[in-house]
């Protein structure tokens, strides 16, 4: 039994564990924007998700595509997609092949078994596959994504700096360029001026 919430991270986002017990589980997923979890399914697990906030496409494996009932099944070459929004909410019972992927950033609410080890991966965006959760791996990808973030702001802030320094010596040389023309042509108006008084009567 968990005393106090654990933080999961994750790639595509994070897990929040509030509750686990040997009979029931409970977690928020928050999930950023275009990205997803792994297409997975539980051998043991059943849970059901509900949306509390955001969009997302939920992906599953339907039994028979052409039946109007939702039933859900584990061929990866039947999969169905539908939008959820907030206050859906979907069952997934073991063995139905499934991925939820955030269309803007969306929040989870999910209770389940207890058997949170329970996944297999079948296809992941992030290099990931196999059984069960492999934490010190997500925790990896998301500091390599988040590094990935950080060079990239660092080099689009360089770049602004040095767009910003070439522009203010454009400039500076520019007026400098002015200056000296404005400063010369004066000059050869006076000494103009000067010749014609010389050479009057």
């Amino acid at each position: 039994m968990l005393t106090n919430p654990q933080i999961k991270l994750k790639p595509w986002g994070r897990e929040i564990w509030f509750a686990h017990t040997d009979k029931y589980a409970g977690k928020i997923l928050e999930i950023k924007k275009g990205h997803r979890y792994s297409l997975q399914y539980h051998e043991r697990k059943e849970e059901t998700q509900y949306i509390l906030k955001g969009k997302a496409k939920f992906t599953f494996s339907a039994l028979d595509p052409h039946s109007a009932l939702e039933t859900f099944g584990q061929d990866p070459k039947n999969l169905q997609e539908k939008i959820l929004s907030e206050g859906d909410k979907i069952d997934i019972p073991p063995y139905t092949i499934h991925r939820l992927e955030a269309i803007e950033d969306t929040v989870v609410f999910e209770v389940s078994s207890p058997e949170l080890d329970d996944v297999v991966k079948l296809a992941d965006d992030y290099g990931r596959s196999g059984k069960g959760n492999n934490e010190e791996l997500d925790e990896k990808l998301t500091g390599s994504a988040a590094g990935s973030a950080a060079n990239s702001a660092a080099g689009s802030a360089a770049n602004s700096a040095a767009n910003s320094a070439a522009n203010s010596a454009a400039n500076s040389a520019a007026g400098s360029a002015a200056g000296s023309a404005a400063g010369s042509a004066a000059g050869s108006a006076g000494n103009h001026d000067r010749k014609n008084q010389s050479t009057q009567p």
